[in-house]
């Protein structure tokens, strides 16, 4: 599936098109044509998808179709309705009112057409792959699910990672989203999406300076699985080929804290074996792209892929894929994940290796008679030598000569060249799988943040889906497995929610456990002797083929399992067997399954790779036992370890691992498909898509839902739609029950298609159809009214309107007719004439208003003229004023210039102290920067001191925790002990406690690993302290060179401030060793008040920490009582378990005798006995001297904080002591600082305006800073903006590389079709002709067909419907015949073969029919008579039904006890096989070393004959003696020789003697375990048998005491009491005859055979308890272990904080001498402050009198330009007023 579009510039698009349905396309989908009666979907034969048509007529099961105006038969199974309009582009595919498969497929068509890929369909989230990419993963995507319910939003996968992300931080339970789908569809994608809205949206923000961020890291692991995980596939060209389930944790606060993946059944065969379409992994490809500059040379790789079979076999490139892009991505993953470059090229040179083993396989050559191979050419061998690190001529011998023990000796063993290759190919294969599960490993580790608390995670499972192929292999059935496990998974969660709602909203409905309808596939997969049971079986038996294992699977199965069938020949006729799946029946072909299934590896190369220097590869095979170069001495008969692993099994546990996670998640589930096969966007093929919806459950949820109410509506939704169906009726009641079923009783709706639960109303489907219908109806008929109404306002104004025109003309013709009337009537006339003339002003009264005007004007002036004589008066005499000052202003400027010389003299003298102030306050800078610089040091290191406390005080924590836990887990195993009867019960606890302990054994390790970062950071504070010591350090001997005698004052004092820092220091050490933190000492009164608090609290704190030992203490004893009364109770239940066990075997004696075997089996449960007596006491000891310990460290406890609490008083009276001293030196400095305040304040007045100046400097300084934030912010800005278009640049490159290698797949994919297609022009028109002549072969025989197809329909209809009412019949049956169980069994086995029978001939069939119609008449009959009483009785059940659910659950939770111990049986049977096969191999050894033994005598007896013949003729004299002497020689030689053979085949022998006897030894133990563990739980059932029959007799009591009250129901009682005597009467006549009796004694031989199976199931299972309380105490010891270091790691953290403390107090030191320093130098800056001070005075007499003349000058001045603007002010008057004098004359 495609990723989004890679945007250029700007913002996102809007994703909207993509995920919502348009307004226009609904009018467009509400515009088709519908008869909601009528409209049907019928199957189209030409595609294989659905026409939609009109229902014409029905006739029975026929119905006539109108398809596109042709009339079309169908029968009426094949019909389904057509939903409303309205439903059609429906989000949820659950609330369309119709469900059918064509419903399903055409709103999943639809949809996909219209580019809306995500579709829901209840739980499900259905994705189809677009084939081309849509803007709908952006960040603007991501924040429109961010906070939102599923719901709330449009289908998408954010939705379903949102609403997994919700659910976790609500519930705070994990989530799993489930993605599966078949190769191409898009799962890996989506996978990478989730991720990715991870990453985003939930990002921690945390990032170390250089290094990757965790989103970073989860998102760059993809790369790396691509390249090493994925490959080409017919249907995909970036396949997964292995199952992952990734897990990303989260923190309390939602926050990303790590992620690790699960991987399952990486596809091994691909490596060594790829079809001509198909490629093999993409890194094999990506390492000769040359990406990296060097790699080639250093993995010995050449140019040419071709010169590699493994890899060459199939396609090279692959147009979608660029592999040097590639390389690149993943070269660059592998820094970000954190792997060294060791680590990188190690994989790099492993990958290489596996090319050169490639053509390693070809180099074989066969040598001599016996074809033994050879290498002739070693260029290949030293290539894979030199990158796996080991020696290549050992490495060619073992491969060719591979090395095998015989007994105790090791022999080489020679091999053929087909053999070797297997063998290296062996090898090929295991090194990619271990080194990619080692990839995974390292990933994880880079993902885990060990700093980061992981409190819930998300898992996302991407395995593929259901797959059916041609030829179906190993691989396909296990796919399929998981997914019928994943299917019943599905089932029991979707129906199980679905329920509860029922349950919760009080509807009356009967619980179904659909989880069922699967169980009987997975029974066959993973029951005992099953096929997973047999195929690990013929795994491990040495002589096992094909054949063997199809035959054992044919007789084991076929028959016994529904679900096991005959292969179906069509799609591959050389299929071995079928099984029928959930989704279809699969035929599979196991050949090879075997040799898939044991994956043989060459232990001695394994050998030779773990020794080798190939990091990678050694760390690789670290799990397997290899084979060692020599045989260990110390023990020869240690068995091999990891033997019998098998990939079945390995992948068995991990999906038992991985469904018990999933069961503990909240699971979301998204299927995808694919649309079509030639990956053509919007184009959809029918067949293809209802075949995945198929498999991958749609269809099957889809079935469940419609069993039950998929539509449901809230009460307001209800109301608000359908009120206008019966709005009185609605109305009529405030109970929303009453008024619905009011409405619906209206309409007549029938009441079997809804149910009214408390908040909402539950629909069938198809029902709400019916419900539109009516409102539809009532709609239409409104909508019409409505028309009327609007048509009829609309011309309302009109007519209005045209009727006021009308009166309007009448009355203005009226006034016309008037004005014509009057027009020449004289007074009309005058009446119009002086009309205007009314209003006009009086012409007097306007002159006498002109006149006050212009008196008023004359007045003003008037008073202007006498202003302006005064004016010029006053002129005249500022005149006078303004010469006497000039005059005087003359004669004072000379006196002027003196003043001016002395001011300038002042002003050199002012400059030169302000130069001697400046040099003297930068060294008071100076000196009280570097006081400030040691204060903020100081406080920094108290506030690390401080948390270095706190986490100290949080490991105590920890540590008593840890003990707590000790006790409590203590106080379980001793209640373990105790309830040893129950079994159930101690697995149970034993399960919880073990994770308990793994989840504090995990918190431990990272509380110590926390620590041990303390103590880390602690160093790194010390050092830093030493390098700020050097540097003061350095300052002091500049200070003291340059201040000599400021040195010898200093000396004076350092003596007794010396004395008086070691006792400070010696008291804050004391302190701080007390009270676990590092504090520092103040040189004020604060701080020592402070530090005197801080013990005080500390004190209280010991003395609460005493209170709660005390108590703890107490507590303990309590529980030490408890305990001890645990124990009489445990001893007293032992006791009554012993009288039951007697009891039991008195009974067991009774029913089958005293034999021989019981008694043996007695005396092993009386050792047993003593054995748990033993163990009880042992454990009674340890418990009582783990108390005395406890109590021991108590009282040392206890001691310790005493004599803590007495040196922390000792420690308080010095410091109170050091007080009153330092108080002391305080007051004496206070006194200097107030005369250097004094000195100061005189100083202060004369650098005023040089301050004033400074600050303006400082504030421009401080403007400029800004400025400079602003220009860096804007520049990080910038930064920033160049990023984010560098790297939409980058992505649009990768898009425009991913559409241009689309185009060339494309183009190839052309080019192929097109041959492909001309080849098939040609053979078409080859067959054509062969058509031709067979189609008149085929008319014949369809006819005849046709008729046998009918006639087997009809029979199948029959047999169908006749097993079904069997089926009734017999659960009828099992429910009120308990005592016809018997009869109906046989009439059960009767109908099997029948029914089996039938399948061979239809004559036969027809025969047993008949015979199945008269059963069924005859249990008719009896049925029938009993259905009164079922109908009578059924009042009482209902009564029963809450204790018979009770009961339910009881048996429930021992049938899943009965599993887990046929777990354990299974695991006991694998291994007694095991020994089977070991002994039948020791036997096939001894017998051949005893054949050997047989000849080597008649070779003897020969030689002996021989010898006896030649003394014979010696004894004739037939021969000289020189001769005889020579033939004695040679035969004495033989002899020897036969000597020295027959001594060595006896040791031989006596080797396999030994063998053979200690094999027995161990059968014969193991025959012994087996027995006293079917004899333990022939007991436990006894006892659990015991149990069930007081339940039941509890049961029937109360049934008796309610039917008492019912006259009834006690009739009904004694009527069923009677027929029981009537059956007791005849079950005894018939108990009474030998036949009866026989088959009693055989079921009850098979009882307690049954009963001896689960006794040794049962003690296999205490056996496995009491290895977990083993494994228990070990933890816990190794808890103990981790307590004490992490007490030694404490002990050194403390000794490192005396080092830190020491180097503090020297520090200290180095501060005082500063502060004398200081001292020192404000005592020469007062003296400078008082010479200023004296010259300030003189410059303040100086500048007063200067202040004085310019006073003077400046008045001086400021009256003259008062004067002279007077002045002009005066002449400008007069001249305005002689211009308008001149102007009043003129």
């Amino acid at each position: 599936m495609p990723g989004h579009i890679k945007k250029t510039t700007g913002p996102d698009p809007d994703p909207s098109p993509w995920l919502c349905v348009s307004a226009e396309l609904k009018d467009k989908l509400k515009a088709k044509p519908y008869d909601p009666k009528k409209s049907v979907w019928v199957p189209n034969k030409g595609d294989g998808g659905y026409l939609e048509g009109l229902m014409e007529s029905k006739d029975g099961a026929k119905v006539t179709v109108n398809v596109g105006g042709e009339m079309k038969v169908y029968k009426e199974d094949v019909v389904d309705q057509v939903n409303p309009p309205k439903f059609d582009c429906s989000d949820d595919m659950a609330g369309l009112t119709y469900l059918g498969n064509a419903c399903v497929l055409w709103n999943s068509v639809i949809r996909y057409k219209n580019e809306l890929i995500y579709t829901y369909s209840g739980l499900f989230c259905i994705a189809i792959n677009p084939y081309k990419r849509f803007p709908i993963y952006t960040l603007r995507t991501m924040e429109l699910y961010v906070g939102k319910r599923r719901n709330e939003c449009p289908p998408h996968i954010f939705a379903i990672a949102e609403g997994a992300y919700q659910g976790m931080m609500q519930s705070g339970c994990n989530q799993s989203i489930l993605i599966t789908g078949e190769s191409g569809a898009g799962k890996t994608e989506n996978t990478k999406k989730v991720i990715s809205y991870f990453a985003t949206v939930c990002s921690s923000g945390k990032r170390k300076e250089g290094e990757a961020s965790l989103e970073d890291k989860i998102v760059q692991t993809n790369p790396v699985l691509e390249a090493w995980g994925n490959a080409k596939t017919v249907r995909n060209d970036n396949s997964s080929r292995f199952g992952k389930f990734i897990r990303i944790h989260f923190n309390a606060a939602g926050k990303l804290s790590g992620a690790d993946m699960v991987v399952y059944l990486l596809e091994k065969s691909r490596l060594t074996y790829q079809q001509p379409l198909e490629r093999c992994y993409h890194a094999f490809y990506n390492l000769m792209s040359d990406q990296v500059p060097d790699l080639k040379e250093k993995c010995l790789l050449s140019d040419n892929i071709l010169d590699y079979w493994f890899v060459s076999q199939g396609k090279l490139t692959v147009p979608s894929i660029d592999d040097k892009e590639d390389m690149q991505f993943a070269d660059e993953a592998f820094d970000i994940l954190g792997f060294t470059v060791e680590e990188k090229y190690n994989v790099f040179k492993c990958t290489a290796a596996l090319m050169h083993m490639g053509n390693l396989t070809k180099d074989f050559v066969p040598v001599g008679k016996e074809e033994q191979a050879e290498i002739k050419d070693d260029t290949n061998a030293q290539k894979v030598a030199e990158l796996c690190g080991i020696d290549c001529e050992w490495m060619l011998t073992y491969f060719c000569k591979p090395k095998l023990k015989v007994g105790t000796e090791w022999v080489q063993k020679g091999s053929s060249c087909t053999g070797a290759a297997s063998s290296v190919s062996g090898i090929a294969r295991g090194i990619y799988e271990r080194s990619f599960r080692l990839v995974v490993e390292k990933c994880n580790e880079t993902l885990c943040d060990p700093t980061m608390k992981k409190v819930s995670y998300i898992g996302v499972l991407d395995i593929a889906g259901f797959e059916i192929f041609d030829y179906n292999g190993f691989e396909q059935i296990c796919i399929n497995y998981v997914n019928e496990k994943l299917q019943q998974f599905f089932n029991q969660h979707m129906f199980t929610l679905e329920q509860e709602e029922y349950v919760r909203e009080g509807l009356d409905w009967a619980n179904v456990d659909f989880g069922m309808d699967l169980q009987k596939c997975i029974d066959m997969f993973e029951k005992p002797m099953a096929l997973l049971a047999i195929f690990e079986e013929e795994s491990l038996f040495p002589k096992a083929t094909d054949k063997t294992f199809a035959d054992k699977l044919m007789s084991n199965l076929l028959g016994k399992w529904s679900q096991f069938a005959k292969p179906n020949p069509r799609p591959d006729p050389d299929a071995h067997f079928a099984v029928i799946h959930y989704a279809a029946t699969v035929s599979y072909n196991l050949t090879g399954w075997l040799e898939k299934n044991k994956d043989p590896l060459n232990d001695t190369i394994v050998e030779m790779i773990k020794n080798g220097s190939n990091e990678l590869m050694v760390a690789s095979f670290a799990d397997h036992p290899g084979q060692p170069l020599e045989a260990p001495k110390d023990a020869p008969d240690r068995k091999k370890k990891g033997g019998g692993k098998t990939v079945s099994s390995v992948y068995l546990v991990s999906l038992i691992e991985l469904m018990t996670t999933l069961h503990s998640c909240e699971p979301h589930f998204v299927r995808c498909l694919v649309p079509n096969t030639h990956k053509k966007p919007g184009d959809v093929e029918p067949p293809l898509i209802m075949h995945q919806l198929t498999c991958n459950g749609v269809l099957e949820g889809i079935r469940i839902c419609m069993r039950g109410f998929p539509n449901r509506m809230l009460y307001p939704d209800f109301k608000m739609r359908y009120a206008i169906l019966g709005a009185t009726e609605m109305a009529s009641s405030s109970d929303n029950k009453v008024a619905t079923y009011a409405l619906m009783d209206k309409i007549n709706f029938d009441r079997q298609r809804y149910r009214l639960g408390h908040t909402l109303v539950f629909f069938r489907a198809g029902a709400l159809a019916g419900l539109e219908e009516a409102r539809d109806d009532i709609v239409i008929k409104l909508v019409r009214y409505m028309q009327g109404e609007v048509l009829k306002r609309m011309r309302t104004v009109v007519y209005e309107k045209k009727r006021d025109q009308r009166e309007l003309i009448k009355v203005a013709q009226r006034n016309f007719r008037k004005y014509m009337s009057m027009r020449d009537w004289g007074w009309f006339v005058i009446i119009q004439k002086t009309r205007p003339m009314i209003g006009q002003p009086n012409p007097e009264e306007e002159l006498r208003l002109l006149e006050e005007q212009a008196n008023n004007v004359w007045g003003k002036y008037d008073e202007q003229v006498q202003t302006k004589a005064k004016l010029l008066e006053d002129n005249v005499t500022i005149g006078d004023e303004k010469k006497a000052l000039l005059t005087q202003l003359e004669s004072e400027q000379g006196n002027l210039s003196v003043y001016h010389d002395k001011q300038a003299k002042a002003a050199s003298g002012i400059v030169d102290l302000e130069g001697q102030l400046s040099v003297a306050q930068e060294t008071l800078v100076q000196r009280e920067q570097t006081r400030q610089d040691a204060t903020g040091e100081k406080k920094l290191l108290e506030q690390e001191v401080v948390s270095v406390k706190k986490d100290i005080d949080d490991v105590d924590v920890s540590i008593q925790k840890i003990e707590q836990e000790k006790t409590n887990k203590d106080h379980t195993i001793r209640s373990l002990n105790d309830e040893i009867a129950n079994q159930d019960e101690v697995i149970n606890k034993l399960n919880k406690e073990k994770k308990h302990v793994s989840e504090n054994a995990a918190k431990s390790m990272e509380d110590l690993q926390v620590a041990e970062d303390k103590v880390n950071h602690l160093n790194q504070i010390k050092n830093k302290l030493e390098s700020t010591l050097d540097e003061l350090e350095g300052s002091y001997e500049k200070e003291k060179r340059s201040k000599a005698n400021i040195e010898k004052e200093r000396r004076k004092v350092e003596g007794d401030l010396k004395v008086m820092q070691e006792t400070v220091a010696d008291l804050e050490r004391t302190k701080k060793e007390l009270e676990g933190s590092i504090q520092r000492k103040e040189k004020d009164s604060s701080g020592l008040f402070g530090k005197l608090d801080d013990e005080q609290s500390l004190v209280a704190k010991v003395q609460k920490t005493i209170k709660e030992i005390q108590s703890r203490v107490e507590e303990m004893e309590e529980e030490l009582e408890a305990e001890r009364q645990g124990r009489a109770k445990a001893e007293r239940q032992r006791s009554d378990l012993s009288r039951e066990m007697e009891n039991l075997n008195e009974r067991l004696s009774e029913a089958s005798g005293a034999t021989s075997a019981q008694i043996e089996l007695n005396k092993k449960r009386e050792a047993e006995v003593t054995k748990i007596r033993r163990d009880l006491e042992e454990t009674q000891i340890q418990q009582e001297s783990t108390i005395v310990g406890l109590k021991k460290k108590q009282q040392d406890a206890n001691a310790e904080m005493q004599e803590q609490i007495e040196q922390l008083n000792k420690i308080k009276a010095k410091i109170e002591k050091d007080k009153t001293v330092i108080m002391h030196e305080i007051a004496d400095a206070r006194a200097a600082t107030d005369e250097v305040a004094r000195s100061k304040a005189s100083s202060e007045k004369s650098l005023r305006n040089l301050q004033t100046t400074l600050n303006e400097l400082g504030k421009k300084i401080e403007e400029a800073n800004l400025t400079l934030g602003d220009i860096e912010s804007g520049k990080r800005k910038l930064a920033a903006e160049n990023a984010d278009l560098l790297r939409h640049l980058q992505e649009l490159e990768n898009s425009a590389n991913m559409l241009a290698k689309l185009k060339l797949s494309l183009a190839d994919q052309l080019g192929e079709a097109r041959a492909v297609a001309d080849n098939e022009a040609k053979e078409r028109q080859s067959l054509l002709g062969k058509f031709r002549n067979a189609e008149h072969d085929v008319a014949g025989m369809k006819d005849h067909f046709d008729e046998e197809v009918s006639s087997k329909e009809n029979i199948g209809r029959q047999l169908s419907k006749a097993v079904c009412e069997a089926d009734l019949m017999r659960e009828r049956y099992e429910k009120e015949g308990v005592a016809k169980a018997e009869e109906l069994e046989m009439g059960k086995l009767k109908m099997q073969a029948r029914l089996s029978e039938a399948e061979s001939t239809a004559d036969q069939l027809q025969a047993k029919l008949a015979q199945v119609e008269k059963a069924k008449s005859k249990l008719s009959s009896e049925l029938e008579s009993m259905a009164g009483q079922l109908d009578q009785a059924q009042i009482l059940n209902s009564s029963m039904e809450k204790k018979a659910k009770q009961f339910d659950r009881i048996v429930g939770e021992w049938k899943g006890k009965v599993d887990g111990l046929s777990f354990d049986l299974d695991v006991a049977q694998k291994e007694t096989r095991n020994v089977s096969s070991e002994l039948f191999r020791v036997k096939n050894a001894y017998d051949e070393s005893i054949l050997q033994l047989e000849e080597v005598r008649r070779e003897n007896k020969s030689l002996s004959n021989e010898i006896r013949d030649i003394m014979d003729q010696i004894t004739e004299g037939g021969r000289s003696i020189h001769e005889i002497d020579k033939i004695r020689k040679r035969l004495e030689a033989e002899k020897m020789e036969l000597e020295a053979a027959l001594s060595e085949a006896e040791g031989a022998l006596e080797q396999e003697e030994n063998k053979v006897l200690r094999c027995q030894l161990e059968l014969t133990q193991v025959k012994q375990e087996v027995e006293q563990r079917i004899h333990q739980k022939e007991e436990e059932f006894a006892s659990t048998k015991k149990n069930f029959g007081k339940a039941l007799e509890g049961m029937q009591m109360a049934l008796e005491t309610e039917t008492k009250g019912k006259v009834e129901a006690l009739r009904m009682k004694k009527k069923l009491e009677a027929d029981v005597l009537d059956l007791g009467v005849a079950l005894e006549h018939a108990n009474a005859a030998n036949a009866e009796s026989q088959k009693n004694i055989k079921f009850i031989q098979q009882r307690l055979r049954d009963v001896q199976i689960r006794f040794e199931e049962e003690n296999r299972a205490k056996a496995m308890a009491q290895d977990d309380l083993i494994a228990a105490d070990r933890r816990c010891n190794a808890n103990q272990n981790a307590l004490e270091e992490s007490r030694t790691l404490l002990e050194q953290a403390d000794r490192n904080r005396r080092m830190i403390e020491q180097e503090l107090a020297d520090t200290n030191e180095t501060l005082s001498d500063q502060t004398c320093q200081n001292q020192a130098i404000s005592g020469a800056k007062s003296k400078c402050e008082q010479e200023m001070n004296s010259l300030g005075h003189d410059l303040d007499e100086m500048t007063g009198e200067a202040q004085m003349s310019e006073q003077k000058a400046q008045s001086a001045m400021v009256d003259a330009a008062r004067l002279a603007d007077e002045l002009r002010g005066e002449q400008e008057m007069a001249m305005m007023l002689e211009r308008d004098k001149k102007l009043l004359e003129a």
